[in-house]
């Protein structure tokens, strides 16, 4: 092939003065000029650019974590489903992009630090909206929102509103797999903690997944997007401990210490301690 080929010679469109482009389409102009470094750092650029994505992923996750909540509870599940192993997806690149940053070193962080203020990764709305619709809904971590009234609304929204787990445990009591009354009719803005009745109930449709199987591969795809999410924490953990040590959050948290504490933290309990009495 010419090394001079020409692919509007086989209809390939290239004027676009009055027609939508790929740029145009995707508002490249405001995409790609967001990143706005406030030092001379050459790796400052790597740093804004790893959360601005990862914020772009996490607004994907949002949007499907939200719909497939609403499909469960409108018991459409196999759209759910899909959404789910989506969202599995999304945090699997989540997890990669920690490579990219791990190529930063500390002596390079260093040179830019100071320029984040009190900025902090925790203090992102998303990834607190995220915790939130699977249920991990710690009303302290609102206190850094409290200056943005329009988060704050989405937020105490979310609180008001039965969390992803909630859904699918009002979606397995419908079906027959009987959930105790008081989970199903908690405080929907406190953190669902484990329950022995929520267990048992698991544990008959682990010893009998063929005539549960709907509920069997819901709990499977559930447990298989909380393994990535765990792992993203986990690698959060392990970055920043490489690149700063045991020193202190940006935001004035422990840093290596807090994002440890998250580790334990699990969303959706009785899934992972049913194999245990299997």
């Amino acid at each position: 092939m010419s090394s001079n080929y020409d692919p509007a010679s086989e209809g390939a469109e290239t004027e676009f003065a009055r027609k939508m482009s790929y740029g145009d389409y995707l508002h490249l102009d405001a995409l790609l000029g967001a990143q706005h470094p406030l030092s001379d750092s050459h790796d400052e650029m790597l740093f804004i650019i790893q959360h601005q994505t990862s914020e772009l992923w996490m607004r994907l996750a949002i949007h499907e974590l939200r719909a497939a909540r609403h499909a469960i509870a409108s018991d459409e599940v196999p759209p759910a489903m899909k959404m789910l192993a989506r969202v599995s997806r999304i945090f699997e690149q989540l997890n990669n992009a920690w490579d990219v940053l791990r190529t930063m070193t500390p002596s390079e962080y260093t040179r830019f630090r100071s320029r984040l203020g009190q900025s902090s990764g925790f203090q992102s709305f998303q990834y607190r909206l995220i915790e939130y619709l699977l249920g991990n809904r710690n009303e302290a971590m609102l206190k850094p929102h409290a200056h943005d009234a329009e988060v704050m609304n989405l937020l105490e929204a979310e609180l008001a509103t039965p969390s992803l787990y909630d859904e699918v445990l009002r979606l397995a009591d419908r079906k027959g797999l009987a959930m105790p009354a008081a989970v199903l009719a908690r405080d929907v803005r406190e953190t669902h903690r484990f329950d022995e009745g929520v267990l048992q109930a698991w544990r008959r449709v682990y010893e009998a997944p063929e005539p549960n199987w709907m509920l069997y591969e819901l709990a499977e795809k559930l447990v298989d997007f909380e393994d990535y999410f765990r792992r993203w924490r986990f690698n959060h953990v392990t970055t920043v401990e490489r690149v700063i040590g045991f020193k202190r959050g940006t935001g004035g948290t422990g840093g290596v210490s807090y994002l440890k504490r998250m580790l334990e933290v699990e969303l959706f309990p009785e899934l992972w301690r049913v194999r245990t009495i299997l």
